[in-house]
């Protein structure tokens, strides 16, 4: 496989354009166009324009189809991928893949187009005969309602050079150029077959494409030499400007205390690059003459804002030293620089801009007078192409004023908000890797994180897809078919399921608790009557325990038929979730109703019993559970005194009402989900002035879940970070002052500790450290321990006694209630010998989930089932995300879903599928792959193949790393699925070929 792209022929493009349209209702991908209000049009650069956004120079501007797609969707301005004089393999030689990613924040390390300069010349004259055609043909707006603008760079010298210059001269004016009259006798040849695109038409499209020009240059570069090209682009060229600014013209400190305080403090960067660069105080002149020397040439001129901003690789982000960051985290730098020169111009320089602009801030932009805006991280995330037409249609509905100067006053106020939108700053934790460990399937790769990721694979995509239709009955039985506690999880799951969705690369995931609980609430009086047994395994169970996990396993097993008797020894069940979650998170008329399940099932509870030994319940009961949880209780020893147990406080406090004699002075050692729970109960126990959770490292790094660190803050708990507790002394807490260290490759910051000191004031120490399996009993029941304790269990979790079966805390120790229930029905299908659960998921409407992709919209705006993006459905995300297009869904005759194909010679390795793939994989490199030809095949380790006769369906496959030669019809080691594929490529798709 090559990183080098090809460009297709204006034939095949305009052939694919129109096949894929008339017969699939897309163009390259993008389902639903956006069509301009043509009279809503703004004038710039003495040429209309429909709507002032588009893609930025980069991957999205950089081929044809990659401009045609962005133009469907909703761009009309399109600043096409620079130029410079290095091009090409030398440029390919030094730019390493993948070299984008875009998971949250955008970094990339590739620069200038990837073509060489007459490539990329005649890519963008064919995509402007490709908009003509479109904009016509499907009625989408005027063929002279978009503009171009070339980016070139990067010296004077190279502008200046005969390569840069002819590309330069074409642009403006491409009549005389090969491409231009090649694409008009294309379409001439053709427009007996067009339905609105005439002959007057094509020979009415304008050569001059080009009359604007955006001045890129490199980190470094001195105000003289930005100077000279802007002069030689305006007064030789004649050609409207905008030069490109950086965000370093802040400086250092305002730079470092934003990124600081947004959360991103963890992006390196150095002094240099802000001492090197363009200085404000040499911008301002500098653009003052070239105001006026644009004014004497009747041109118009003003500043992009912003470049990339240029940061340290240190997590091994990409295969670079350094790296350029984009998207939200610029957002606040590009903003204040605009304001900072619109305050000094008094509003009458222009300003362009990009820098973290999407359909939540485009409005605002906009407004201020800021127009044209170009993007790039927001159509590289899922939904990608797509995302434009809600900002276009946005600035429609906004009203798009002519520019009569920026309003100063409104720039300076989004300036100071953009520091503090939640759109913008980074979460208080990293976001976790929402990738599962499996690799893509080569066929049906469609599947949803959120249930990926649920330990009990709930189907939850059916279940929200009910609840928005409002039958909330319907989705509490497909809640109940695999999760027993519906009211204690949709009260207090940890929901991973949430940090899973593929939401969380638009803004906020699916509600997916809040859905599940409301479900719950508004159907459990009904469908309580529909509990019963679902099948008659006939074996007869014994629990042990009567927590979240003891109570799964009893639902289940009784479920599938089982005569089930719960043990538990204390007089209600719920185990820590009565007795030590705090009341006030969960108390115990919700633990009823999922107890009132068990009730329902016939299930026999004993409350107040000790259980019998493991010996004596299997002479009774065909299956034994453990869920006996982790009682033993973890220390701290400190010098001087020793900590009381969280566990140990907050039964206490659960038992006396929050009643609990503290002190004024409450210090909580421990920064997971239990010490946010102690921290957030000891500010409720009368005469609690202050509570302190003392961890090593800062917020950032704690284990407890972001949700519930953010509840601690709102109740007022003070954070001490970088502080390890050491000895008590005289009413304090001595801790020794930490720093951060090193990141290691998952981004965990290490710990170094200092010789400083620092005492905190402290009446109570509560450590929340952990809890212990119970090691002695187990043993005391005969079952065999690791070295740790902690029982051995096979794949099922039968321990080393014949029948017996261990499962949550008390099997590795602390875990998630969601957990305990996912090793409860294992344990219980291994018990039963039957299955204890069925498949209830249906698949949505493919095209409403299609209809949803792109649109960005906070929990709240509707119903949380118009914001699920059906992924077990339809998934796709390398299809969105590709600048390229080079990820092709296929629809197979025969085939329930659509299948994706990646396409080599549209790919140049970017990588960016990899980063929102949902898989362990990268599709660029692990999914079934078309090749232009046996050569290209020969250069890939992809499996794949090649049409050798199209005619004859004859292709050359490789299959798990073996060649064949394959021909419809014969024998062959190839899946029948592939053949199917291969058979519809060449049938429904041949313009791919």
């Amino acid at each position: 496989m090559s990183d080098i792209m090809s460009c297709m022929p204006f034939e095949q493009l305009l052939n694919w354009v129109r096949t894929e349209h008339d017969e699939k209702g897309t163009v390259f991908g993008v389902h639903s166009p956006y069509v301009a209000d043509q009279g809503k049009a703004q004038t710039i650069f003495g040429r209309k324009l429909e709507t002032p956004i588009g893609p930025a120079a980069g991957p999205n501007s950089q081929l044809a189809q990659n401009i045609a797609a962005s133009y469907y969707a909703g761009s009309r301005f399109f600043e096409l991928k620079t130029v410079q004089i290095m091009d090409g393999a030398e440029l390919a030689a030094c730019v390493n893949k993948p070299c984008i990613l875009a998971e949250d924040e955008c970094y990339n390390c590739e620069w200038s187009t990837e073509l060489y300069v007459p490539q990329a010349q005649d890519e963008y004259i064919k995509a402007w005969f490709l908009l003509a055609f479109i904009a016509k043909e499907y009625g989408l707006g005027s063929t002279e309602g978009y503009q171009f603008n070339i980016s070139v760079g990067y010296d004077l010298k190279g502008i200046k050079s005969e390569k840069i210059d002819t590309f330069i001269n074409n642009m403006m004016n491409a009549e005389q150029t090969d491409a231009f009259k090649t694409c008009r006798e294309v379409l001439l040849a053709h427009a007996g077959e067009f339905q609105n695109v005439t002959k007057e038409d094509i020979e009415a499209i304008s050569p001059l494409i080009c009359n604007s020009a955006t001045i890129s240059t490199l980190h470094g570069c001195p105000p003289q030499e930005i100077e000279s090209i802007a002069t030689y682009l305006l007064t030789e060229k004649k050609i409207n400007t905008f030069i490109k600014c950086n965000p370093t013209l802040l400086g250092y400190e305002f730079a470092r205390e934003t990124m600081d305080q947004m959360g991103y403090d963890y992006v390196a960067f150095g002094r240099f690059h802000f001492d090197d660069d363009l200085q404000y105080a040499d911008a301002v002149p500098m653009l003052q003459r070239l105001m006026k020397l644009s004014g004497e040439q009747n041109l118009e001129f003003g500043v992009k804002i912003t470049n990339t901003f240029p940061v340290d690789v240190k997590a091994n982000e990409l295969p670079s030293e350094e790296m350029y960051m984009s998207g939200k985290s610029l957002y606040p730098l590009s903003l204040s620089v605009a304001a900072k020169l619109s305050r000094d111009f008094d509003g009458k320089l222009r300003i362009a801009y990009s820098g973290g602009a999407d359909a939540f801030n485009i409005e605002k932009i906009v407004g201020t007078g800021i127009w044209p805006v170009t993007v790039a991280t927001t159509i590289l995330k899922p939904g990608g192409y797509q995302r434009l037409k809600q900002m276009a249609e946005g600035l429609d509905a906004m009203g798009v004023k002519p520019f009569e100067g920026i309003d100063v006053n409104a720039l300076n106020r989004l300036a100071e908000e953009a520091i503090q939108d939640p759109h913008h700053v980074k979460p208080a934790k990293l976001p976790v890797s929402r990738k599962s460990k499996e690799r893509v399937p080569l066929l049906d790769c469609y599947t949803a994180p959120c249930e990926d990721a649920c330990p009990i694979h709930q189907e939850i995509t059916t279940y929200v897809r009910l609840a928005g239709e409002g039958k909330y009955e319907e989705a509490l039985k497909v809640i109940l078919n695999k999760n027993a506690l519906p009211f204690i999880t949709g009260t207090i799951c940890a929901h991973g399921c949430q940090s899973h969705c593929n939401r969380n690369f638009y803004e906020t995931p699916v509600q997916i608790r809040d859905t599940k609980l409301e479900c719950a609430q508004k159907a459990f009086d009904t469908v309580i009557g529909s509990v019963a047994p679902t099948g008659s395994c006939g074996k007869k169970a014994a629990v042990v325990g009567g927590g979240p996990s003891g109570m799964a396993a009893a639902y289940y097993l009784a479920r599938a038929g089982a005569d089930v008797t719960i043990y538990e020894k204390r007089d209600k069940l719920g185990g820590v979730v009565s007795a030590i979650i705090p009341d006030f998170r969960i108390d115990d008329s919700v633990i009823d109703k999922d107890v009132s399940l068990l009730r329902k099932l016939g299930v026999k509870i004993l409350t107040n019993t000790e259980a019998p030994s493991v010996a004596e319940l299997k002479k009774e009961y065909d299956g034994v559970v453990l869920a006996v949880g982790a009682y033993k209780r973890g220390e701290l020893k400190l010098e001087g005194g020793e900590a009381l147990n969280a566990l140990a406080f907050l039964e206490d406090f659960n038992a006396k009402q929050g009643k609990v004699d503290l002190g004024k002075n409450v210090v909580v050692i421990g920064g997971g989900n239990t010490a946010m729970d102690t921290a957030r109960a000891a500010k409720r126990c009368d005469g609690v002035e202050h509570v302190y959770l003392v961890y090593r490292r800062t917020k950032r790094y704690m284990p407890a879940d972001e949700h519930e660190l953010l509840l601690a803050i709102e109740d007022g708990v003070e954070f001490r970070e970088l502080l390890a507790p050491v000895k008590l002394e005289g009413g304090n807490l001595v801790c020794k002052v930490t720093r951060l260290g090193e990141r290691d490759a998952s981004g965990r910051a290490g710990v170094v500790e200092t010789d400083e000191t620092l005492s905190i004031p402290a009446d109570t120490v509560i450590a929340a450290v952990g809890e212990k399996v119970p090691t002695d009993y187990y043993e005391a029941n005969g079952l065999n321990v690791d070295d740790r304790g902690r029982v051995k269990v096979s794949s099922t979790l039968e321990s080393s006694v014949e029948g017996v079966y261990v499962v949550g805390d008390g099997l590795f120790g602390p875990s998630l209630v969601v957990k305990g229930m996912g090793e409860a029905m294992t344990a219980a299908e291994a018990i039963a010998g039957v299955p204890v659960t069925g498949d209830l998921s249906t698949p949505a409407d493919a095209e409403a989930i299609y209809q949803k992709k792109g649109i960005l919209a906070e929990p709240g705006c509707g119903k949380e089932a118009d914001r699920c993006l059906g992924c077990s459905t339809v998934c796709e995300n390398c299809v969105d995300v590709c600048p390229n297009r080079a990820n092709i869904s296929v629809k197979v005759p025969g085939m329930e879903k659509a299948q994706v194909i990646h396409v080599d010679y549209m790919c140049n390795e970017c990588g960016n599928c990899k980063v929102f793939c949902p898989y362990a994989s990268a599709p660029y490199l692990d999914k079934f792959t078309l090749f232009a030809g046996e050569k290209d095949m020969a250069d890939s380790k992809n499996d794949g193949f090649a049409v050798l006769n199209r005619e004859e369906l004859e292709c050359r496959v490789r299959f798990l790393g073996t060649e064949y030669t394959w021909k419809k019809g014969q024998e062959t080691k190839v899946p029948e699925e592939l053949q199917k594929l291969i058979e519809a490529v060449c049938a429904d798709y041949s313009y791919m070929l």
